[in-house]
């Protein structure tokens, strides 16, 4: 679902100070970092209108081939499902959640085929963070919050600074739904309250010859942790710059199903995982 815009281009620099991100609770961006982010590459916001997307039309050249999200309320979940997509139910979706981070998603991306390729920022499009499941079901609905992509896009450019240009980072496991999210939760596995349900969090790793592991960051030949402390290390560093964008960094190694990888999220508050990854 998609339609053009056609507004001046001073109504939509007004409009735009004022937008949420994409979804989830207000990022409080100053000026016109409210619309771009801190890196500038963001490419989507969400207003409040009917649900759709919608790209922008107008004359000035820092608005160029944006759109504007409109969310599906969170109220038109029943029983856990939009229609016939499932997605369970919010961890404090029944109760006050213990702190205003984990309230309830303010509404959802409704993702179609047709808009699955929207660009959501400069290096990332809507479709990379829709769960992993339910494949043939559509509309799908995604939780996705701008602070996120804000800091991927930063961490990208961290790395390109240090010397390691990337063509971008692979999105192994971006919003889960509750429901999704709930079939590894347990010992070692994945949280009850896992930010990956509010869509601040994303699995992540550089693949620019696209082989589906981790790319060999330090060139030793080999592909482990120490590639995967360098990303976490580069996202580290866009938190010292960007306090707003504070969150969660975790380290990942290699299993049979996947390769090294670094979880990065924007929840608010820092947290590491192993609590010694940036000592080796």
């Amino acid at each position: 679902m998609s339609r053009k815009l056609r507004i001046p281009a001073l109504a939509v620099v007004l409009s735009a100070l004022s937008y949420t991100p994409i979804s989830g609770n207000p990022a409080g961006y100053p000026s016109l970092s409210a619309f771009l982010g801190f890196s500038a590459k963001i490419r989507a916001a969400a207003a409040p209108d009917r649900p759709g997307i919608y790209f922008l039309a107008g004359s000035l050249s820092a608005f160029e081939g944006l759109s504007r999200i409109v969310l599906k309320p969170f109220a038109e979940k029943v029983n856990g499902r939009i229609g016939r997509y499932r997605l369970g139910v919010w961890p404090y979706e029944k109760r006050a959640p213990a702190h205003p981070r984990y309230a309830n998603p303010k509404g959802f991306i409704e993702v179609m085929p047709e808009n699955f390729a929207t660009r959501v920022s400069e290096h990332f499009t809507l479709g990379e963070f829709v769960t992993k499941d339910q494949r043939e079901v559509w509309p799908k609905y995604v939780v996705l919050d701008q602070r996120l992509l804000d800091k991927l896009e930063l961490t990208i450019a961290e790395l390109s600074s240090r010397g390691l240009p990337v063509s971008g980072l692979h999105v192994m496991s971006g919003f889960r739904s509750p429901r999704y999210n709930a079939r590894g939760v347990g010992a070692g596995g994945r949280s009850a309250v896992s930010r990956h349900q509010y869509g601040d969090a994303a699995d992540v790793y550089p693949d620019g010859d696209r082989d589906g592991r981790m790319d060999d960051l330090n060139r030793d030949g080999r592909v482990d942790l120490k590639d995967a402390r360098i990303l976490a290390d580069a996202a580290d560093a866009v938190e010292h710059k960007n306090p707003d964008l504070a969150g969660g960094i975790g380290l990942y190694p290699a299993t049979s199903a996947h390769g090294p990888m670094v979880h990065i999220d924007a929840r608010g508050k820092r947290a590491r995982w192993p609590s010694d990854w940036g000592q080796r």
